[in-house]
């Protein structure tokens, strides 16, 4: 996870950082009344960055689809609070770093490493470390909606990574991986609908209206979840989708 930390830092920061390799967040200078703690104008853009760092980071990886799917599982399944939004959340980390591993290691071996031990500089390492990335995205993103946010740009050839700009490619992908977790988390939850509808009917035939229906279905879908091995089944279809 490092490694895409620093190719989100290096590709983020290089317009502003420039040549330089890292910017003090904050300055100390002697004052009137001793010493004075101040934000030089060039650590701006980093300190309002901070706060979103981690959902630009999950938003660049495959975490998108597997955490909606995820999501859309448990509503399915009627359950509000099981499994808990912690264990949904660690389940679809680990599943991204496993679907980015690839990447994560071209990324490691040519840009990240590199970089540590002084052989290359810091744009030059960013532009290693936004190529994995920028071809995992690409591969996953849709045409149209890269056409959506490209728009008239002759320059940009979809078939070469390296000309498709990152401020089209991130959204166009994050849009893409929306409607492809909403496609599979259909197909998901409908066997789900279908034996709430089906308990549904029974209980208002047998005229016990008063009984929530969700108290007998809950328990009928997680006997055909478990039957049919739920989990094996639905993360082998989210890693093969990739």
């Amino acid at each position: 996870m490092r490694a895409i930390l620093l190719l989100l830092a290096l590709g983020l920061s290089a317009p502003v950082l420039g040549a330089e390799s890292s910017v003090p967040l904050l300055a100390v200078t002697p004052g009137a009344g001793g010493q004075v703690i101040g934000v030089p104008g060039a650590s701006l853009p980093w300190l309002l960055l901070f706060p979103f760092l981690p959902a630009l980071l999950l938003a660049f990886t495959a975490f998108t689809r597997i955490a909606v799917v995820l999501f859309l599982l448990r509503q399915g399944l009627g359950s509000h609070t099981s499994p808990p939004n912690l264990v949904l959340m660690g389940l679809a980390v680990l599943l991204t770093i496993f679907v980015m591993s690839p990447a994560i290691k071209l990324i490691n071996a040519e840009a990240y490493q590199p970089y540590l031990a002084g052989a290359m500089d810091f744009n030059a390492a960013a532009q290693k470390a936004a190529a994995p990335l920028k071809s995992f995205m690409l591969r996953q993103t849709r045409a149209e909606d890269l056409d959506l946010f490209v728009g008239a740009d002759k320059t940009v050839d979809p078939r070469r990574a390296e000309t498709v700009p990152l401020a089209a490619l991130a959204p166009a992908f994050l849009t893409s991986e929306l409607k492809t977790a909403f496609q599979i988390g259909f197909m998901v939850v409908l066997p789900f609908l279908v034996i709430d509808l089906v308990v549904a009917a029974v209980l208002t035939a047998l005229g016990m209206i008063m009984l929530p229906p969700q108290l007998v279905s809950l328990p009928l879908k997680l006997l055909l979840f478990v039957t049919v091995d739920g989990w094996h089944l639905l993360v082998g279809s989210l890693i093969g989708s990739f």
